[in-house]
Order: C-alpha cells, then sequence, then structure tokens
C-alpha cells in the first residue's frame, strides 16, 4: 500500500513520489533491479567520474545510496519495534568525505550495494501491515515505517536520475 501523505512530511514526499508501484515489496524489488542493470554498465574508469568540481564521483554516490539506504532502514527498524525517541540526523557530505570509495574497487561498492538492498528487502518482507503503520520521530518530522521504505527507493530512483543525466550523458 502506498503512504498516505499523513504518514510523512517534508522532503521525503519528493521521493515517495517517484515511487510509482502501489506495494513497498514491489518497490524494492524493481528499483534494485534498475539500479543494479544501470551499475553493472558502468566501467571501472568511469566510476571515478565526477561531472563537476566538488561533486560527488560515480562511487561516491553510490556509496551515498547505500549509506542513506542503511540509515533509513535502521529508522524503519527503529520505529517497528517500538523506538519512541527522535532517531538522529546524518551529515551526507561528512559520509561521503569519510568512505574511502576512491580507494575502494567498483565492484565491491556495487555489490555492496546489492547485499544492503537485500538486507531492506527481507527487512521490509518481515513487517506487518500493522508495524507497517507505526509512525516514528525523524529529522524531517513524523514518518511511518512504510513511506520510509518508499522514501529508501525513491532516494535510489532519484539518484539514478542524476546518474544517468549528469554523469553517463
Amino acid at each position: 500500500m502506498r503512504p498516505a501523505e499523513t504518514e510523512y512530511g517534508g522532503y521525503i514526499g519528493t521521493y515517495i513520489k517517484l515511487v510509482p508501484e502501489n506495494s513497498i515489496l514491489d518497490a524494492l524489488v524493481n528499483s534494485t533491479k534498475k539500479a543494479v542493470n544501470l551499475f553493472h554498465g558502468i566501467s571501472s574508469e568511469k566510476s571515478n567520474f565526477a561531472y563537476a568540481p566538488g561533486k560527488w564521483s560515480i562511487k561516491e554516490l553510490i556509496v551515498h545510496i547505500t549509506d542513506t539506504e542503511r540509515i533509513f532502514s535502521y529508522r524503519a527498524l527503529a520505529i517497528a519495534r517500538g523506538e519512541t525517541q527522535k532517531l538522529p540526523a546524518f551529515d551526507e557530505n561528512m559520509y561521503a568525505k569519510n568512505s574511502a570509495a576512491g580507494i575502494r574497487g567498483f565492484e565491491n561498492i556495487v555489490e555492496e550495494f546489492e547485499v544492503v538492498r537485500r538486507a531492506t528487502q527481507l527487512l521490509f518482507a518481515s513487517f506487518s501491515k500493522e508495524t507497517l503503520l507505526k509512525m516514528g520521530e525523524t529529522p524531517s518530522g513524523l514518518i511511518s515505517v512504510n513511506a520510509i521504505g518508499y522514501a529508501i527507493c525513491g532516494h535510489t530512483l532519484h539518484h539514478l536520475s542524476v546518474l544517468e543525466a549528469k554523469y553517463l550523458k
């Protein structure tokens, strides 16, 4: 089921609206296929490319997608398990700076994305309909577990569009 607008707020809605599926599990499967197909079409040589000075390389972009997915999945897990405290924010630029993506192999980075995504799929498959509707507090406001899942997919789709438009044109 798609999240209702009452299940999220702030910038997260821009990601959720990118997801066409009506099932979080379908959305995770389909966005995974799209990402993996795109990543496997990129050469190791091209993976260090950044489209402008100060922009992330392709490797850094994929690590960012993976890092964000881990954090969003943690938030979903915490809310699902009954956490009542506001969940912490993160500084995406600091994470990218400290990721060591530039010295890692591209194949390793893609494999890490695939493994993390598989863990995310299993996590969301474990949630009941009631659990998906649980709400918790994140830096962007109140959000449901289900909306976090959609945000994971939408965040990935957003960055795949950037990758296609600015890195691979």
